[in-house]
């Protein structure tokens, strides 16, 4: 999807609600409407109360039928804006040091801040930008460094920035999913000084952020059911290394063993275990890397007739298993362009907004109804009423629904999950938000 902003305002309509209104009684009319008996007709008498007409649904629609509130209806009087943040963004770069690679490091090293620009192009201003890689200028020994330049580094020299920290990490060309986990986790053979290790980087990650990975490779990641050549087999016992190996891995002694000083190597917990709680939890995997076909994952590209890239089985399963994009290595620098504005775009589309919202002081003279509340989600399809669910417990799966930390004195407007998910996505691409009407009855699920 195109861009969302970073902040999206919620146009909020607050009723005058006189404090000589009498009690009223709730119930609901044929329609499905949330209706008022009122004790005391004279109450009515200004059409304060929201019947069926307050609604522009016909009253015979079927149940999965939109719901439209017009903002305009008489019910609603009164408007207060209040402003809508997203979350913070952590992008995590895993980039091979094979020799292979010194083409495919330069278009990072060239490309890498133009991709800042177009983040922030969407107006995500609250990034962070992980590099796991060595840090360095061109071949070292049998090893390709990776430089990042300014203005995203700190200084001229592959240094840290603001928003910008490199983690020393040697990644080997079939073992990036291992070293992401062994490193996060700090796990046996996978500390600073190992040769597979680096110092700890899980306290770079915000808690709050949503998490975006990006692999850049042209070999294979090795597992159970495909070793590497140079690999033995998987030791029998030991949790075995799959293609889904990163989000579910339950940790334990390395499968294909390894470790120095008698000390058997390990690998931490998966990203959607429960160690992570919801650390990662929404997030996307992207890569380049060398698959050759859309639809046959065997396939690997080439970069010339007689040289062949790897076909990525792991990329290729945990891309599609997360709607990431990918791009292919072989296709060299035309390549990178594209990729980049695709993944700075899912970066934007997976950049969540806060489904809770404060409610606002009235306007001056007037007191809260919380029974006369709608809320719409204003984005790339219009605008859509949600319905009142009335506690999280009631939130429909499929309609979705919205509530209040407490329906009696209410102090925020939370959407249930699947509304929660479709007003990011709507809002991802517009600069829409939400619009909680005050004034007209609550239209329930």
């Amino acid at each position: 999807m195109p861009y969302g902003r970073v902040a999206a305002l919620l146009a909020l309509t607050l009723p005058f609600v006189l404090p000589a209104c009498t009690e009223r009684a709730e119930g609901f009319d044929a329609s499905g409407l949330l209706v008022d008996a009122s004790v005391d007709g004279a109450a009515d008498a200004g059409g304060f109360d929201a019947g069926p007409d307050d609604a522009s649904t016909p009253t015979d629609a079927p149940i999965d039928a939109p719901i439209v509130l017009d903002p305009d209806a008489g019910c609603a009087m009164g408007s207060s804006l209040v402003e809508v943040t997203r979350r913070p963004v952590d992008i995590i770069w895993v980039v091979d040091n094979s020799t292979s690679m010194e083409p495919a490091i330069r278009q990072v090293q060239e490309g890498i801040n133009d991709f800042v620009d177009l983040i922030t192009d969407r107006e995500l201003d609250d990034y962070r930008v992980i590099m796991l890689s060595l840090r360095g200028r061109g071949l070292s020994g049998s090893r390709y460094r990776v430089c990042i330049p300014p203005p995203l580094s700190g200084d001229s020299d592959c240094g840290d920035g603001e928003r910008f920290f490199q983690v020393e990490v040697d990644i080997r060309s079939t073992q990036p999913i291992e070293q992401i986990l062994g490193t996060l986790g700090q796990s046996t053979g996978y500390t600073d000084g190992s040769g597979v290790g680096s110092a700890p980087w899980r306290h770079l990650l915000r808690e709050d952020a949503t998490k975006t990975i990006v692999v850049v490779t042209d070999d294979n990641a090795r597992t159970c059911a495909r070793p590497h050549q140079m690999d033995a087999e998987c030791i029998a016992g030991r949790p075995p290394l799959t293609e889904t190996s990163l989000e579910d891995y339950p940790g334990g002694l390395h499968p294909f063993g390894g470790g120095t000083s008698g000390a058997p190597r390990a690998l931490g917990p998966g990203l959607l275990t429960a160690t992570y709680g919801t650390l990662f939890e929404g997030y996307t995997f992207n890569a380049i890397y060398g698959y050759g076909s859309e639809t046959d994952p065997d396939v690997a590209c080439r970069f010339s007739a007689t040289d062949e890239a790897s076909p990525g089985w792991t990329y290729t399963t945990l891309v599609q298993r997360t709607g990431g994009v990918r791009a292919k290595i072989c296709d060299g620098a035309p390549a990178w362009g594209p990729f980049l504005d695709r993944v700075a775009s899912t970066v934007a589309e997976t950049s969540r907004i806060e489904c809770e919202v404060a409610m606002p002081e009235p306007p001056e003279g007037t007191v809260l109804d919380p029974r006369r509340v709608n809320v719409q989600i204003r984005g790339a399809s219009g605008s859509t009423t949600i319905p009142y669910a009335g506690a999280a417990a009631s939130c429909d799966p499929t309609r979705g629904g919205w509530h209040y930390d407490d329906a009696a004195s209410p102090t925020r407007v939370i959407l249930c999950p699947s509304s929660c998910e479709f007003a990011r996505e709507e809002t991802a691409e517009t600069s829409g938000g939400l619009d909680v009407i005050f004034g007209c009855q609550s239209i329930p699920i």
